[in-house]
This record gives C-alpha cells, sequence and structure tokens, in this order.
C-alpha cells in the first residue's frame, strides 16, 4: 500500500487549548492538513465536546469529527505547573490557538508578550465571541449570539416567526474557518519578519463577514433586510419546488440565459419573451406568481423526471439531501466526499472528507478523535523531554 504524501502543513506544530467549537474547528482544519495538532485538555473531563450531541452506545458521535487528526494531551493550566508545562509546549510551537474569555491568559502569565518571549515567531489565534478588546470584549460568548449580533439570525426563518437558526453551529464553524486562515496569514507574514502575531477572531465578526451588502443597503438605501423564507425578494425563480410523488426539489433559474432554459423544460418557451418575465428585475417583480406558476408545473412530475428534464436542460436544480440521501448518492462516492474509519467501539465511522482540495499536497483525515490523554507520554516525554518518574509526579498531583 502507497504511504499517503505528507500534507502542505507537516511542517507545521499547533498546539490547540480551545474547548467546544469555536476554536477546535480551527485546529480540525489545520489537522486537516498535515500540521501535527496538539490538543490540550482538563484532565478531569476533557473538552466538553467529548460527551455533548447524539451518541451511540455511549460515545459522542460529534468528538470523533471535531477532534479528528489531533493528540490529546491533559495538563491543568489553572496550575502554575500547568502553566509552565504550556509555555514548554508553546517554546516549540508554531501555533497556539485558544478561545477563553479574554484576559484569561494574561491572569495566567501567558500574555502574548510573554508567550513571544519565549518563541517569538509564535502564531497566537484567539477566538472569542467579541474580540480581545472592546466595551463587550468581557462577556461570556458562545456562537449563537455572535450569530444574532452578526445580523445572521435576524434574516433566517420565516417573516411571520421568530428568527430562527441553522441546524448547525455555523457561527463557531464560520470563526475557526477564519481562524484557520488568518493563521496562515500570519505563518506566510513571518516568512519575511521572523515574528509572529496575535490573531483576533470574534464571532460575531466572522458571521458579519458573510452578511453580503446587508449595511450599505441600510445606510445608502434605507432598506433593511428581514426573514424572507425560503427565498430572497427579486430574486425569481429560486426557490424550493413540489414534485408528484411528494418531494421537494430546489431550482435556480434567476438568470436570463437560465430561465429561457427553464421555459423551453416546461415547454412554455413563449414565457422568457414576455415583457413582464424576460427580464431578471421583472421576475422580481412577479416572484409569488412566478412561483406559483413553476410549482403547477412541477406538482405534475416525480422527481426523478423533473430532475432528469432539468439537467438535461442545463438548468440548476437538486433535491434537498439528508444524510441518508448523501451516503447514497454516487456523486459523494466518486468524489470521496465521505471517508469511513474505524471506531474502536462502533466500527465504521462515516465523515465529510476535507475541504478544499490539492492536487499534489492534499489533505487527509488522519485518524478519528483521540482517547483522553492518549498522548500524555508521547508528547511530554519525547517532546519536553519528561521521564517516566516526571509523568508519574505529574499524574499523582493530576497536572495532567
Amino acid at each position: 500500500m502507497t504511504a499517503s504524501p505528507p500534507g502542505p502543513l507537516a511542517d507545521l506544530r499547533v498546539v490547540e487549548t480551545g474547548s467546544l467549537i469555536a476554536g477546535p474547528f480551527c485546529g480540525q482544519l489545520l489537522a486537516d492538513f498535515g500540521a501535527e495538532v496538539i490538543k490540550v485538555e482538563d484532565p478531569a473531563r476533557g473538552d466538553p465536546m467529548r460527551e455533548w450531541g447524539v451518541h451511540s452506545e455511549g460515545t459522542s458521535l460529534s468528538w470523533p469529527v471535531i477532534a479528528r487528526g489531533k493528540k490529546s494531551v491533559t495538563c491543568d493550566l489553572r496550575s502554575a505547573e500547568g502553566q509552565r508545562i504550556l509555555r514548554e509546549l508553546v517554546a516549540q510551537a508554531d501555533v497556539l490557538v485558544e478561545n477563553f474569555r479574554p484576559g484569561t491568559l494574561e491572569r495566567w502569565g501567558l500574555s502574548p508578550e510573554a508567550l513571544h518571549e519565549i518563541n517569538p515567531g509564535l502564531v497566537l489565534v484567539r477566538v472569542t465571541g467579541y474580540g480581545q478588546d472592546g466595551p463587550y470584549s468581557g462577556r461570556a460568548g458562545f456562537g449563537s449570539i455572535g450569530e444574532a449580533m452578526g445580523g445572521l439570525r435576524h434574516v433566517t426563518g420565516e417573516a411571520d416567526r421568530p428568527p430562527s437558526r441553522t441546524g448547525i453551529s455555523l457561527g463557531d464553524s464560520l470563526a475557526g474557518t477564519f481562524s484557520a486562515l488568518g493563521a496562515m496569514m500570519a505563518l506566510h507574514a513571518r516568512q519575511r519578519t521572523g515574528r509572529g502575531q496575535v490573531v483576533d477572531t470574534a464571532i460575531y465578526e466572522a458571521v458579519l463577514a458573510f452578511m453580503e451588502s446587508l449595511l450599505p443597503e441600510w445606510q445608502l438605501a434605507g432598506h433593511r433586510r428581514e426573514r424572507t423564507g425560503a427565498i430572497l425578494p427579486g430574486i425569481a425563480p429560486s426557490n424550493a419546488y413540489p414534485t408528484a410523488d411528494g418531494a421537494e426539489v430546489i431550482i435556480g433559474a434567476n438568470r436570463d440565459t437560465v430561465f429561457t432554459r427553464l421555459c423551453a423544460a416546461m415547454d412554455r418557451p413563449e414565457l422568457a419573451a414576455e415583457d413582464e418575465l424576460g427580464t431578471h428585475s421583472a421576475r422580481g417583480e412577479r416572484q409569488r406568481e412566478l412561483d406559483e406558476l413553476i410549482s403547477a408545473w412541477t406538482r405534475t412530475l416525480p422527481t426523478d423526471e423533473l430532475l432528469d428534464r432539468l439537467h438535461e436542460a442545463g438548468v440548476p436544480a437538486g433535491r434537498v439531501y439528508t444524510a441518508a440521501d448523501m451516503a447514497e448518492d454516487p456523486h459523494f462516492a466518486a468524489r470521496k466526499a465521505i471517508v469511513r474509519l474505524m471506531h474502536p467501539e462502533l466500527g465504521e465511522f462515516p465523515m465529510q472528507n476535507v475541504v478544499p482540495r490539492l492536487s499534489d499536497t492534499p489533505g487527509e483525515v488522519r485518524g478519528l478523535g483521540p482517547e483522553l490523554g492518549e498522548h500524555n507520554d508521547e508528547v511530554y516525554g519525547a517532546l519536553l523531554g519528561a521521564d517516566a518518574r516526571q509523568l508519574a509526579r505529574w499524574r499523582e498531583a493530576k497536572v495532567i
């Protein structure tokens, strides 16, 4: 069997002290592309993600994903000895990821200035709800609050109902993604300067970055985006449409050329030539009427036949996939979008593969989330030079 090539980040060492999702998702992305990610966990219980979410046979199904490819060591960072251990790890690391409340590292004598005295090239990634400064910085912050403050919740859901949420922790994952991007930019700058720096990621700002033209629409046009359910006002046709066998298909045909192809597929080519529907702005003004017209057509066709006709015509369309659909889809299989690893208790364990794909130095899921403290001896022994007697003393004192 041919060995996998090293990932593009195989020369990087990352120490991750974060918990839950925002900080650890940054670590997951870096591990996916080959970085050695040493996850530092509380000796008593470890990261709460070991216990959160849906379980199978008493095992969290979230932990193997968010901690994939990482090494786990335990260390009580609230103790002086634990803080000394972290300093030793930082001295040999490229990146430190943390998502404590602002000021926590400083109270432990681990401020950016102190850490850069130990390791001038260290990139310190700090993920919080509100950022490291500003009047709200000291507040506790969760991803859900960042989604609200960043504007996402206000525009999510139906107009006549309270704000809704997506079924995933989107704000946390966005913050983790921007944090990984920030780490890469800081490491690139280090090649020129030789110095590390702080990457300050606020969850609400990560959400805000995705809000398109929401701000100038309000300030310059007096337009406030609102919840609009499955549609975007003025973007038509683009909606979920019912089929003859009780399913729904997403169709996106708001571009003029695509709408022309949709009309041909409907055997209604004359619609595209009408002044009332022939342009993007005209279709936006008659959005509801147009959706009703298309729905009347889609209801006459079974899902597979409808999709075959739309794909043949070059109209973007697709099912609303569930996990079961993904597991059975030939395109997912051909692209290896789902990777399956063996879990020691649960057997075959499926999860999403690495994104994006690199042609020469691709990423890889190198292992499921580790057991708590699984790599204590390896990391503390080989990296820090701790012998068996030292490890035993740390365990007895509950430092690790």
